[in-house]
């Protein structure tokens, strides 16, 4: 199983202080957390995308570039691009530029975003919502496969055999679908064929269940092999020195955040006993000393049927730099190195790129 970590940038204020960074230290803060998750023995880092004053992820592809020339051999990919509202093309185009800095250590995960501030502001129609993101995930597998691409959709200017440069040093470019709950887009990644990655931010993970299992049965029907049908969680997740100071540290800014989303998204506030529900063994939440986020991730791995990555966010609540560095720290002494142990006796099959 691949370990990572994946970040949106934020740039809320401390709950307790008030404080915000400004956006350079926050930018200058994350390269420091990859650049660390690269020492410490991680295998991935994801950078999100929105378009809110609350984030500086807006250019996901920039900042992993900068990145790519800090670490050496963490994998370096969006935690979701926003596909729906962006071109295709040019999505190619600045992925795998970032495989040749990096070597070969580029990928995607393609999704249709939670967050709808994309769609206005490049000037694409909600009602479309879905219609756009599956002509531009085909658009993107064609750029992907075809330097010199034939192609037409509804939502953009057909391609008549122009070239798209540069290509990959990997080939292919990695490609993930990221999806939510949505049994659909647990379908059309079986279908194509490609990994999956699933995130789950509340609720018990085991839920997860049937449409992991759609997903594997649809990609069986459709005639690929079992390889190729991998699966990735992406989970709100914090390690502390203890237990309970994990929790302490994370909950006022898990609060204020999710307080937050609520009320644009018509969810109630967020309640303390909700989160330590959150917390124990079968919730979704992965925070907790190294021995409790171990037990957690074992957990999650064998309720949904084995997966190949977990990517840990831990950027959803407002925390001093020492703290975010010291959880990644745990991650890559202490839980990623007891996870891969535990699982080594059970085989559990990796990610081979040539296939994805």
């Amino acid at each position: 199983m691949q370990i990572g970590v994946d970040s949106f940038g934020a740039v809320i204020s401390d709950p307790a202080t008030g404080i915000t960074l400004s956006s350079v230290q926050r930018i200058q803060n994350l390269l420091e957390e990859i650049e660390l998750a690269d020492k410490v023995g991680l295998d991935v880092f994801g950078v999100g995308e929105h378009h809110r004053s609350e984030f500086v992820d807006s250019a996901p592809a920039v900042i992993l570039g900068a990145a790519a020339t800090r670490t050496r051999n963490i994998r370096l990919t969006s935690a979701v691009t926003v596909l729906s509202a962006a071109d295709p093309v040019r999505i190619f185009q600045e992925f795998a530029t970032l495989d040749l800095i990096s070597h070969g250590r580029a990928e995607i995960v393609a999704g249709r975003g939670s967050s709808i501030e994309a769609f206005p502001l490049f000037g694409f129609d909600l009602d479309d919502y879905d219609s756009l993101f599956a002509e531009k995930l085909d658009l993107l597998l064609r750029v992907r496969a075809d330097t010199h691409v034939q192609w037409t959709g509804d939502h953009r200017a057909a391609l008549t055999g122009q070239a798209v440069y540069p290509r990959p040093l990997q080939n292919p470019l990695p490609i993930w679908v990221g999806v939510g709950g949505t049994p659909e887009s647990f379908v059309r990644a079986g279908t194509l064929g490609l990994p999956l990655m699933v995130a789950i931010i509340g609720g018990e993970p085991k839920r997860f269940r049937p449409l992991i299992d759609l997903y594997r049965e649809t990609g069986r029907r459709a005639g690929h092999s079992p390889e190729k049908l991998i699966v990735g969680l992406h989970a709100i997740g914090f390690i502390g020195d203890t237990t309970q100071q994990a929790a302490e540290d994370f909950w006022p800014g898990y609060a204020h955040t999710f307080t937050k989303i609520g009320r644009e998204r018509g969810w109630p506030p967020a309640s303390r006993a909700q989160f330590d529900a959150l917390r124990a063994p079968t919730g979704a939440l992965l925070i907790g000393d190294a021995e409790t986020v171990t037990r957690k991730v074992l957990y999650v791995n064998e309720v949904l049927g084995g997966l190949s990555r977990i990517t840990f966010q831990m950027g959803v609540s407002a925390l001093p730099h020492e703290k975010m560095l010291r959880s990644i720290e745990l991650l890559g002494t202490r839980v990623a190195p007891s996870v891969r142990r535990e699982l080594t006796a059970v085989s559990s099959p990796g990610f081979d790129y040539s296939k994805a």
